[in-house]
C-alpha cells in the first residue's frame, strides 16, 4: 500500500472485534485493517475457550450475544461455525444460585451426576444447566470474517503496528512503520493495547484492564463423551470440557496484566490440573499444551463501543472482556450503524451502556 493511501475507515486491531467489524462494514465503506502482529488474531482471539453462553454477562452483553447467535445461525455454513453445547455450573447451593441466569435451570444432584459421570458426587452439592449455549470454532469464525471482509474489498495488513497519528481534516493521517494512511475515521479495536493506541490520537484512556486467563489441553485416562457439557465451578476457580480425546481445563483466573504476549505460569497450570483431577475421575496424565490470553475489561465490565466524546473521528471498539466472540456480530452491526450515521441496531439502554462517554465527566 502506498503512502497516504485513503480509506473511509481504518480499523486498528485484527482480532475477532476488528475482523467482524471489517466484514460487516466493508459492504458500506472503504475499509483498511491494520494488525500489529505478523498474523491475525494472534493474542486473545486465538486463545478463546470457544464457548458462547447467552446468559453470561451483564444485560448489554446478553443482548449482543443474542444478536450474534442469530446472525451466525443465519449464515449458510452456520453448522460449521457454531453448534449446540450445554453449559453446567456446579458448587455450593448458594454459589450456584448466585451464578444462575434466566437461561439456566436448576437440576438435581443426581441429574448432574448422570450428565457428567466424571464429576465426583462429593465435589458439589448443587447444579444448574444452560441448554442454550453453543460451541464455536474460533479459527473458522476468524477466517469467515477475514474472507468476507476481503471479498467485500477491505484491505487487511498484518505486521503494521501504528506508531503515530495526526489530525488531518477531515480525518486522520496514521503511520504504521513505513506505511501512512489517510482515514476519514479510525476505529480502535486494539484489545489490551486500546488505551495505548488511544493516546496516539490524543484520547484520554478509559482505564481498560487486561486480565490474564490460562487454559490447557490435558491428556486423560478416561476421556469425556463428546456430548458432555462444559462444567464450571460456581466460585469461578475452574472449568473443563471435552476436546476430542483430551480435556480443556482452566483456573478461570482474572489477574491484571500489562499488555503483552501473555504466557502461561507453570504453577497456575499445575494448580488447575490438580484441582480438576481432585473433583473428577478423569485421571489427568499430562499437559499437552497450555496458553494464556488477556481479556481486557472496562471499569464497569461492559464493552466500549462508540465515538470518543472529545476526539473527533475516533471510535472505540474495546473492553469486550471474555465476551469477544459471543458479542462480535452484534457489536459489529451496532458499530456499523454508528459509523455510518444511521440508527444502529440495539436497544437505547444498550447503546447508552456501551457509550465511551459514560467514563467522562
Amino acid at each position: 500500500m502506498s503512502d497516504h493511501a485513503f480509506c473511509d475507515v481504518l480499523i486498528i486491531g485484527g482480532g475477532i472485534a476488528g475482523l467482524s467489524l471489517a466484514s460487516a462494514l466493508a459492504e458500506h465503506a472503504d475499509v483498511v485493517l491494520l494488525e500489529a502482529e505478523p498474523t491475525l488474531a494472534h493474542h486473545t482471539s486465538a486463545r478463546s475457550a470457544q464457548q458462547l453462553v447467552p446468559g453470561y454477562g451483564p444485560p448489554p452483553v446478553r443482548e449482543l450475544t443474542r444478536a450474534t447467535l442469530a446472525a451466525l445461525a443465519a449464515l449458510p455454513d452456520a453448522r460449521r461455525l457454531v453448534w449446540p453445547s450445554r453449559f453446567m455450573v456446579v458448587g455450593r447451593a448458594a454459589d450456584v444460585q448466585a451464578h444462575r441466569t434466566e437461561a439456566m435451570e436448576t437440576i438435581t444432584h443426581a441429574e448432574a451426576c448422570a450428565l457428567v459421570p466424571a464429576l465426583l458426587p462429593e465435589a458439589f452439592e448443587s447444579a444448574a444447566l444452560d441448554t442454550t449455549s453453543v460451541r464455536t470454532d474460533a479459527t473458522a469464525l476468524i477466517e469467515h470474517h477475514r474472507a468476507l471482509a476481503a471479498a467485500r474489498g477491505a484491505r487487511i495488513l498484518t505486521g503494521h503496528r501504528v506508531d503515530a497519528a495526526e489530525k488531518h481534516d477531515p480525518g486522520w493521517l496514521v503511520s504504521a512503520g513505513k506505511t501512512t494512511i489517510r482515514a476519514a475515521r479510525v476505529v480502535n479495536a486494539a484489545g489490551a493495547w486500546a488505551d495505548r493506541v488511544a493516546a496516539l490520537f490524543g484520547a484520554e484512556p478509559l482505564g481498560l484492564v487486561p486480565l490474564r486467563r490460562t487454559a490447557a489441553y490435558v491428556d486423560v485416562a478416561r476421556p469425556l463423551p463428546p456430548e458432555t457439557p462444559m462444567v464450571s465451578s460456581a466460585d469461578n476457580t475452574w472449568y473443563f470440557r471435552p476436546e476430542g480425546q483430551r480435556v480443556l481445563v482452566s483456573p478461570s483466573e482474572a489477574v491484571p496484566s500489562e499488555p503483552c504476549d501473555a504466557q502461561p505460569v507453570p504453577r497456575e497450570v499445575d494448580a488447575v490440573v490438580a484441582k480438576v483431577d481432585s473433583v473428577t475421575t478423569l485421571g489427568i496424565t499430562g499437559v499437552q499444551r497450555a496458553w494464556t490470553g488477556l481479556r481486557t475489561e472496562a471499569p464497569d465490565g461492559v464493552p466500549v463501543v462508540g465515538f470518543d466524546p472529545a476526539v473527533e473521528d475516533f471510535f472505540w471498539l474495546a473492553g469486550q472482556g471474555g465476551f469477544g466472540f459471543q458479542t462480535s456480530s452484534g457489536i459489529a452491526a451496532l458499530a456499523v450503524g454508528l459509523l455510518e450515521g444511521v440508527r444502529p441496531k440495539g436497544s437505547a439502554e444498550t447503546l447508552a451502556a456501551l457509550d465511551p462517554g459514560r467514563f467522562r465527566t
